[in-house]
């Protein structure tokens, strides 16, 4: 089976009828659509594929519902999973956008060539993703996703150039 990457966590359930209340980690949300499929990897290491057939947003979360889980106890041993789609279900995307798992894990280069580290996670505070790089100083380094900043992306050979604003790194 090709590569599985997340599209949310089932925080809780959600009602009696089987619905479960997730916690979107995509910026698809039309990954949640009625009849699509979404997979979960179980505690025994087993992959179970859910279709959706139901789906509602209540109070920032996406309420869901599973063809054949009508019961809370259906849904029940699920809470806290994440729900997952393949590589296939990818949509491609625009010029300079990236996904999440393309970017950790790059080298990120100065533009003088030195090196800085590897950037180890991605926060979205609110306009712009900063991407966290992990340096062997031990220090976190924050740099904005802006193109003041980052000056070259190259996933494929997993490599990152940015050019530093004052300050940036001190």
């Amino acid at each position: 089976m090709t590569e599985l990457f997340n599209a949310g966590q089932i925080v809780n359930t959600h009602g009696i009828k089987g619905e479960v209340k997730v916690q979107r980690i995509t910026d698809f949300p039309e990954r949640f659509a009625y009849g699509n499929e979404l997979l979960v990897e179980l505690e025994n290491g087993t992959k179970q594929t859910f279709t959706i057939d139901g789906y509602r947003s209540h109070k920032g979360f996406d309420l869901l519902h599973f063809a054949g889980f009508d019961s809370i106890n259906d849904v029940e041993p699920f809470k806290g999973l994440y729900l997952k789609v393949t590589g296939d279900q990818l949509t491609e995307l625009e010029e300079n956008a990236f996904y999440y798992h393309e970017i950790i894990g790059c080298a990120v280069y100065q533009t003088n060539g030195d090196y800085l580290g590897d950037i180890k996670e991605i926060l979205a505070p609110g306009a712009n993703d900063v991407w966290v790089i992990e340096r062997a100083s031990g220090q976190d380094a924050l740099i904005p996703y802006i193109e003041d900043v980052v000056k070259q992306v190259d996933v494929s050979s997993r490599q990152v150039v940015i050019e530093p604003m004052e300050g940036l790194l001190d």
